[in-house]
């Protein structure tokens, strides 16, 4: 819901003094540039979901799980390509990495409005997850390094919270700039990439960061994104091939392959995609775990209930994305409870706590969801609570992750989860269009019951894996890691 902190090796240098050679800029001028590019990647995550049935219109396409690929390439590309871009943007200067993934960014989200295929569109989204993968840790590199030392937790939690923002404003503007036409929903990219591409070349600082500029393991990220994008073909296909078909064995094969070759590569590269030994630490291990089941059951809830209120109440684009909103809408405000709680609890029963809530919230729609239209007391109780679950686990997951690392490896280590965040969005969807497929034609509630339950069942898992993250000491050097808002 939040992005969290990915791959900024960077340390901070001499801070604002370094924000502009030519005149004085003041830093919160550079963090609302910056928090507003971060906002703006993160909205394309949220309104997809609203917007996916008039997107299959547009493009001739009704399959959810050929749809499913919208949101599926966005996330395993976003995954693959984090810690690489991270140790570019370390290599060639955070405003160079910035400006790029802006641009990246911003151009390819014209290409997505412009595609009449979906497979173009796809391919497209794959650019926008690639921009997005550069653009992220270099704008919070940036922060780091253009933040008054008095402020620079303050300039961390705002940029951290644009996320939550656009996870609230997501499905209502999605909703909203559908009823014109679903291309609106990708073009409102382009005169705000425009604008902040404009004031980011004007504002932000030249130069190079201080941290880690050795070449990434490019071929580990191609590898993991060959792994994570077979393994969800094979899910998302194998209702149709046959779960003995050769396509759907030979995906799992595929799969597995590219996985054991990028955790060999990981083993022996200098600069790997997955740092392995970051696994012998078990605060870190325990969170990494949590928080891919964590993501992957949220993804399910999230893509469910936009479904069920469009397929099964028939709700139009713009009263679903305000259906959906208010869960959301509770995350920036729980977050924030989260931040106090964990300062009387051990913070692995405050992520604990959140992810029994969204259990809960959730068991409460497989209940009381039915055919009548009743969303007051079938929907909305339900998903206030998974709202208040997702502010209280998320941030406190991905901020403490990194805490028993030493400094170093703190950075590197919050962009691993949040890449297995993102794989576990992959898996969630995927198996959502499973269970959805596998359904009985015109017995639609048995079935989004089903996925709602599969849903509990995996957050539960991930309460119990979110125990382990409370740090058993403080390591020498260890870093407290960064709240994600």
């Amino acid at each position: 819901m939040t992005p969290s902190p990915p791959n900024v090796t960077s340390s901070r240098r001499d801070g604002p003094a370094q924000a502009s050679a030519r005149r004085p800029v003041h830093p919160g001028v550079v963090l609302a540039v910056l928090a507003i590019s971060v906002f703006l990647s993160a909205l394309d995550v949220f309104v997809v979901n609203v917007a996916l049935a008039p997107i299959g219109q547009g493009v001739g396409e009704t399959s959810l799980s050929k749809l499913s690929w919208i949101l599926n390439g966005y996330a395993i590309v976003y995954a693959a390509l984090l810690v690489p871009a991270g140790r570019l943007t370390d290599r060639f200067g955070g405003r160079t990495g910035f400006l790029l993934g802006l641009a990246v960014f911003t151009a390819a989200s014209v290409g997505v409005a412009a595609s009449g295929d979906l497979w173009v569109l796809v391919a497209f989204r794959f650019l926008q997850a690639a921009g997005a993968a550069v653009l992220t840790p270099a704008s919070l590199g940036l922060v780091l390094t253009t933040a008054p030392p008095a402020k620079l937790t303050r300039y961390i939690q705002i940029w951290a919270a644009s996320g939550s923002l656009a996870a609230a404003a997501g499905p209502v503007v999605g909703g909203l700039l559908v009823q014109v036409a679903w291309q609106w929903i990708f073009l409102l990219n382009l005169p705000i990439g425009v604008a902040a591409l404009v004031l980011a070349a004007r504002l932000l600082p030249r130069g190079r960061t201080s941290g880690d500029a050795r070449m990434p393991d490019l071929l580990g990220g191609a590898l993991l994104a060959v792994a994570i994008g077979s393994l969800a073909l094979g899910l998302v296909q194998a209702p149709g091939w046959g779960w003995g078909a050769a396509p759907t064995v030979g995906s799992f094969v595929l799969a597995a392959v590219a996985l054991a070759l990028c955790l060999l590569r990981s083993a022996r590269h200098a600069v790997p995609v997955v740092d392995l030994r970051l696994m012998r630490n078990p605060v870190f291990a325990w969170a990494g775990v949590a928080t891919l089941l964590f993501y992957a059951a949220f993804a399910m809830q999230l893509l469910a209930i936009t479904l069920w209120l469009q397929q099964q109440w028939h709700w139009s684009a713009v009263r679903t994305g305000l259906g959906v909103a208010p869960g959301p809408a509770m995350v920036f405000l729980a977050s924030a409870a989260g931040r106090r709680l964990a300062r009387r609890l051990p913070v692995g029963v405050v992520a604990a706590l959140g992810a029994a809530l969204v259990a809960a919230g959730t068991a409460w729609l497989a209940l009381a969801a039915d055919g009548h239209l009743d969303y007051a007391t079938d929907i909305l109780p339900g998903w206030l609570v998974v709202g208040v679950g997702v502010g209280l686990a998320l941030p406190t997951l991905i901020s403490s992750a990194t805490a028993d690392l030493p400094k170093d490896k703190a950075s590197t280590g919050s962009a691993v989860v949040t890449m297995a965040g993102q794989i576990g969005t992959v898996v969630g969807v995927s198996v959502l269009v499973v269970l959805l497929a596998a359904g009985t034609p015109g017995r639609a509630l048995p079935t989004f019951s089903h996925a709602w339950w599969t849903s509990v069942a995996i957050v539960a898992l991930s309460a119990l894996a979110a125990l382990g993250i409370t740090p058993r000491r403080r390591a020498a050097g260890a870093s407290p890691g960064v709240a994600a808002g």
